[in-house]
């Protein structure tokens, strides 16, 4: 509640020239200003304060219209942040991603050419972003493993260790050396069992990917299908962790900001069905 007060006494109009002016703080300066000549002034402004900002923030219409402003201040960020991930992938995965959003757009106009009612569309929409932001994770989390670490992979290592190995049994080599080739041998398997595992996750996230493509797909299927528009559910179970710290490198922290632009969204989305049922 105190967003919508505060968004009542700031609340103005676009003046040509000057830009949004906040007339009810203006007044109620105004009001402080001639208090100053006389003290009644206050009492007035203060009155005047206590009936139009309680009645605008308590109004349901100027509470939507305040979400509706913050939903686009917020999808606005959330955009900016959503590009510069998809400037860090390559084009083969960016072309791969544009291929997915033109599917679930399809998948709306599908609805939007059997006349839909909006709230469904709405509804389906918020459950499709969400889709291509799972989508848009697993690509990112793709990149960072294929470019971090060296470009060994376990069959070089598994080399290395076999070699090193079949040294470590001849004898004759001084206690020293040996001791710094055990050292060695134990990095390389420490390596080996990293690298083993993320071969294995760069797997997951790869059926992952093709997971969500199947899912948009079948959901354009039923969209084309049915005879009546129905709900679409973006819930998926993934084989990969997008939850673990460090699979996306760099951009874990614009990943995280975004998860939570998108986890607001979906209670909204929430609200908006409990309140239409």
């Amino acid at each position: 509640m105190w967003r919508y007060l505060k968004a009542a006494f700031l609340v103005g109009v676009e003046v040509p020239a000057l830009g949004r002016v906040p007339l009810n703080a203006l007044a109620a300066a105004g009001f402080l200003i001639l208090g100053i000549g006389h003290p009644g002034f206050w009492f007035l402004g203060l009155a005047a304060e206590a009936a139009v900002v309680p009645s605008l923030a308590f109004s349901r219409r100027f509470q939507k219209l305040v979400d509706a402003e913050d939903r686009q201040l917020s999808s606005d960020d959330s955009q900016s942040k959503r590009k510069s991930l998809v400037k860090l992938l390559p084009g083969d995965c960016q072309s791969r991603l544009a291929n997915l959003e033109k599917r679930c757009e399809k998948v709306l106009e599908v609805y939007r050419n059997a006349q839909a009612e909006e709230f469904l569309i709405d509804t389906n929409r918020d459950a499709l972003e969400n889709l291509k932001w799972v989508y848009l994770k697993l690509l990112v989390a793709r990149y960072h493993l294929m470019t971090a670490g060296t470009e060994d992979t376990p069959q070089s290592l598994a080399r290395k260790i076999h070699s090193l190995e079949g040294e470590m049994q001849h004898s004759g080599e001084s206690a020293a050396l040996r001791q710094s080739k055990a050292a060695t041998l134990d990095i390389l398997k420490r390596r080996l069992a990293n690298i083993q595992r993320r071969e294995q996750s760069l797997e997951e996230v790869e059926s992952d990917l093709t997971r969500v493509e199947s899912q948009v797909d079948l959901i354009l299927d039923n969209a084309a299908m049915q005879g009546k528009p129905q709900t679409i559910s973006a819930d998926i179970e993934l084989a990969s962790d997008l939850v673990g710290g460090g699979i996306f490198g760099d951009a874990e922290s614009t990943v995280a900001d975004l998860d939570q632009d998108y986890q607001k969204s979906r209670d909204l989305a929430k609200a908006r069905v409990a309140e239409r049922s």
